[in-house]
């Protein structure tokens, strides 16, 4: 058990010499990149999506996903929830240059 326990802070001080990050910043950031992919596949924008390009896909959303026109409110909260998390991601790489 102690032989288990060694190699596995060697191996989280390894990951954090070779990559910079700890293992658990590295899985943080596939989950966040993952959810921006099923943002971006619900919207149908690009990578390279500008902020009136994600409004636009979404304001083409909502006209078929709102309740009034036959879709739901869940499908609503999804869409506003993709158009938030990409237009953060925008925000943020916006301010780190």
């Amino acid at each position: 058990m102690g032989k288990l326990i060694t190699l596995l802070l060697l191996g989280t001080l390894a990951c954090r010499l070779l990559t910079g990050r700890w293992p658990w910043q590295l899985w943080a950031q596939s989950e966040r990149a993952q959810d921006e992919a099923q943002a971006r596949a619900l919207l149908g924008v690009g990578r390279d999506a500008g902020r009136e390009q994600v409004l636009e896909a979404h304001r083409r959303l909502l006209m078929t996903a709102h309740p009034d026109r036959g879709g739901t409110s869940d499908q609503v909260h999804a869409a506003a929830r993709a158009r938030d998390l990409l237009l953060a991601r925008i925000e943020r790489s916006g301010a780190a240059r």
